[in-house]
């Protein structure tokens, strides 16, 4: 009885971890609890960039592990339009949030405008200091060779 309970709240766990964008689960073996889930997402505003994010989530634990890596890639066409709607403050803007603990901390996408390179950066980060630092990861996606490239300096 004990081991049916068992099976059965490992799998409630699995099923509840999966996210609507999840693309990829890799377990880290048959001895840990812990999986690297892979996440695709597309800007909501630039649609032309689809970014992928990998975040170790440990199941049957209250926090997961803040390490995450991010790559993001032009897909699609990207506009003069698009870039005109985003925010272009030095901080940017929070396009995509992960809860990874139930005290309260989480795993942030966030979209920054480099004007003066044409480049959209990806930041993915932690909102808990974890080992002396707040863990984050970069990626960029360039306007050259877009629609939106010849535009952005005018």
């Amino acid at each position: 009885m004990l081991k049916q309970l068992t099976l059965a709240s490992a799998l409630l766990f699995s099923l509840v971890a999966c996210s609507p964008n999840e693309v990829g689960d890799v377990s880290l073996g048959v001895f840990t609890t812990k999986d690297i889930k892979l996440d695709a997402f597309t800007d909501p505003v630039v649609t032309g960039v689809t970014c992928h994010v990998s975040s170790i989530e440990a199941n049957l634990d209250f926090s997961d592990p803040s390490d995450s890596a991010i790559a993001c890639r032009q897909t699609g066409p990207i506009t003069a339009a698009m870039i005109a709607q985003i925010d272009k403050s030095k901080s940017g803007e929070v396009l995509f949030s992960k809860s990874k603990s139930i005290f309260f901390k989480s795993m942030k996408i966030r979209r920054i405008f480099d004007p003066e390179h044409q480049t959209l950066m990806y930041v993915s980060y932690s909102t808990k200091e974890t080992s002396g630092s707040f863990k984050h990861s970069l990626s960029t996606v360039p306007l050259w060779g877009t629609e939106a490239y010849s535009k952005v300096g005018s």
